[in-house]
């Protein structure tokens, strides 16, 4: 038996780091089903972290035009094709690999960029190790269309692991190239109208078509995949190909964070991968499906051995479709683009980028500074983290709008980060006008008002986070109004963080009214700290 039980046992784990091998006791030892995966308990350093940075660099920022772009080039009469076939030319002649030479690297600097956000408050960091586009940025052994071969020529993975670690971050990877299959088909095509109706888009190349070509002696159906329809499954060599690509990338790069975006990868059931025209036995469907469930066990087993026994791991995945991912408490969930509408029992997390695209591109940022801080107040409300995307320019470079945003985020956590960082969520998430709509891609891109407040507590103190800056002499907190169900001990003092001094406050029927004072140091925000009598 291993479903939830904490009885210690012997478990063979064997993982590379370098040439060394690892065979010892795990705490709890997981196995690759659900019932097992339930044993998992979230990490304390990732309840405390509540803000990340999530980075999303690599070939696709070459063109800075679409977060998509290596699948939308294909698409004939959309705006990235035309884009590509203005500045690029045609992809049969210039395809996407032939984006690859051109992504160099050479003003990336990981050591500053990390020290940077260490310095804006981040606790960690996440690098999108692989795309979509099937590219490993990283030493892979099995992926031979990877930075280190080729582009910048070198391993971006562990720049940012280095860094990471020298600053005291805890360093994620993101892997994305279990969706290729679907993803990149779009290379296998062609036009369909015009003077080159029905030429072969480069995903038809081979590796004997590479003489006398920059990619000589590669093969671009490790790229783009086999050639296939939407209705074929992806083949038993993609799938191993994809388990051994991500298990190296765990064991090299001993990462605490690992983002799926998606649910278990290789799952059928989540319905993009176009289920409903799959024709799969269940016996192949459960094999198929196996690979990611193998990731997960081999993850949770292999962290804490990197750990002294001690669980230090994070997987995030995505709801997609009921039932996809049967167990929440077994990871932590991941919303896109959105937030939570309720306090949840469960730590989650959102990602979201800064500008409208994952990837560079230049335009109005999506998000503005006081967006990101009152978001982030009212994400860890409901006991989420915001792990917040950064768009590097294609040499590596941070944008300077994207800097500002991020500077003055820091400026606002150096004052208040003590009602974030390791805070707890308190008996409800808040009170206010402002409704938010939960779900994926409903993502709150307007201010909230003063009238908005946020509560996070730290033993017995309790934040007040009033998300504005209040016009009125005092504020109302309705939520700790006498007689409340949620009204707490008696209140012994009550401060605003960043100003000196005790606030004068009543007790009211109709809630607790707090004095401001008369200037307020913070912009976005401000927080009321309120200690109760023990």
């Amino acid at each position: 038996m291993h479903g939830g039980s904490m009885i210690q046992r012997i478990a063979k784990v064997l993982f590379f780091s370098g040439l060394v091998c690892w065979t010892g006791v795990l705490a709890q030892e997981f196995h690759p089903d659900w019932k097992s995966l339930g044993q998992y308990r979230v990490p304390e350093w990732f309840k405390d972290a509540k803000f990340g940075i999530f980075m999303h660099w690599g070939v696709q920022s070459v063109p800075a035009y679409d977060g998509w772009y290596a699948r939308d080039m294909y698409m004939q009469g959309g705006e990235t094709y035309e884009h590509h076939l203005a500045h690029y030319g045609h992809p049969s002649k210039f395809g996407y690999k032939d984006l690859i030479p051109l992504w160099t690297a050479d003003k990336w600097n990981p050591d500053s960029l990390v020290g940077f956000y260490k310095s804006i408050g981040a606790k960690y960091i996440v690098y999108v190790a692989v795309h979509h586009d099937n590219f490993d940025n990283y030493a892979s052994t099995f992926q031979p269309w990877n930075s280190v071969a080729m582009g910048p020529h070198k391993d971006i993975v562990k720049g940012w692991a280095d860094a990471a670690r020298k600053y005291g971050l805890r360093f994620g990877v993101s892997s994305h190239s279990d969706r290729t299959w679907n993803w990149f088909i779009t290379a296998h095509g062609n036009d369909s109208a015009g003077s080159l109706e029905g030429v072969p888009y480069d995903g038809a190349l081979t590796a004997k078509d590479g003489a006398k070509t920059w990619w000589s002696g590669f093969n671009p159906q490790d790229l783009y995949c086999a050639t296939h329809s939407n209705a074929d499954p992806p083949d038993s060599a993609y799938c191993t190909k994809w388990y051994n690509r991500t298990k190296e990338l765990i064991d090299k790069y001993h990462p605490d964070l690992l983002y799926f975006d998606g649910p278990m990868p290789l799952q059928v059931v989540t319905g993009w991968r176009r289920s409903d025209q799959m024709k799969l036995s269940s016996a192949a469907q459960e094999e198929m499906e196996s690979y990611g469930m193998k990731i997960a066990a081999h993850f949770y087993n292999a962290n804490q051995s990197w750990h002294g026994e001690k669980l230090e791991a994070v997987l995030n995945l995505k709801t997609w479709l009921p039932g996809s991912v049967p167990d929440h408490s077994a990871v932590v969930m991941d919303i896109e683009k959105g937030q939570s509408d309720t306090l949840n029992a469960d730590y989650w997390q959102t990602d979201t980028p800064l500008n409208g695209n994952w990837f560079y591109s230049p335009g109005p940022l999506d998000l503005s500074d006081t967006v990101v801080v009152q978001n982030l107040c009212d994400i860890v409300s409901k006991n989420g983290n915001l792990l917040l995307n950064v768009s590097l320019r294609a040499d590596g470079s941070l944008p300077d709008d994207q800097k500002k945003v991020l500077v003055n985020v820091g400026q606002w956590l150096d004052i208040n980060g003590e009602a974030i960082f390791g805070a707890r969520t308190w008996k409800i998430f808040g009170e206010g006008p402002t409704k938010i709509q939960g779900g994926d891609f409903r993502q709150n891109r307007t201010p909230f008002t003063s009238s908005d407040i946020r509560f996070t507590k730290k033993g017995d103190t309790l934040y007040a986070i009033i998300l504005g800056r209040p016009k009125e002499k005092a504020v109302v907190i309705h939520s700790l109004k006498r007689g409340s169900p949620v009204e707490s001990a008696p209140i012994s003092r009550i401060e605003m963080l960043g100003n000196v001094g005790r606030l004068k406050w009543e007790m009211r029927d109709d809630g607790l009214m707090v004095t401001l004072p008369e200037i307020i140091a913070c912009d976005y925000a401000c927080v009321l700290r309120v200690t109760f009598t023990k």
